[in-house]
């Protein structure tokens, strides 16, 4: 067993596990903190999203070791325009991928702020606008089995300006 501390929704948090729990399973079996989704367990598809010291990562591919002494954000802990915009431009249907979308945009946009180019970017200095192809470009780790996509974008897009 390894102890690690953990600042997970602005709470301290101490556990004890084995060196190989992920940090998706740190967070949603240890620390009971659900609103982070297990979809895939390989980084392919998003839902469990989470923000390191602000920098989204796929938490089924992080162990939980590797985050000891840093900052989780997790939906629990999000209080972001995001939330009300996804309402109010149907960004979600069935919810599953919801809360790693969230966490994802909100991320994407510290990104996209920061200057950090897109594989769609032509000139980040130069185009401070978030277009649709960019929006889905920065968003494409991140899938919608309902295909809540077009929603998505509009939330964002709502946010961003």
């Amino acid at each position: 067993m390894t102890a690690i501390s953990l600042r997970v929704n602005g709470s301290a948090r101490s556990l004890e596990l084995e060196p190989e729990v992920s940090l998706l399973d740190a967070l949603r079996e240890h620390l009971g903190l659900t609103g982070t989704k297990k979809g895939c367990d390989q980084g392919a598809c998003g839902a469990c999203t989470v923000l390191a010291d602000g920098e989204r990562i796929n938490s089924c591919l992080a162990l939980a070791v590797q985050y000891d002494g840093r900052e989780i954000t997790t939906v629990e802990g999000l209080d972001h325009p995001l939330q009300e915009a996804f309402v109010r431009t149907d960004g979600f249907q069935c919810g599953y991928c919801t809360p790693g979308q969230l966490c994802s945009a909100v991320g994407m946009l510290a990104e996209h702020k920061e200057g950090m180019p897109s594989a769609v970017t032509e000139d980040v200095e130069e185009s401070a606008e978030l277009t649709d192809e960019e929006i889905r470009e920065r968003m494409s780790g991140n899938l919608c089995r309902c295909g809540a996509y077009n929603g998505i974008v509009a939330a964002i897009k709502e946010v961003a300006e």
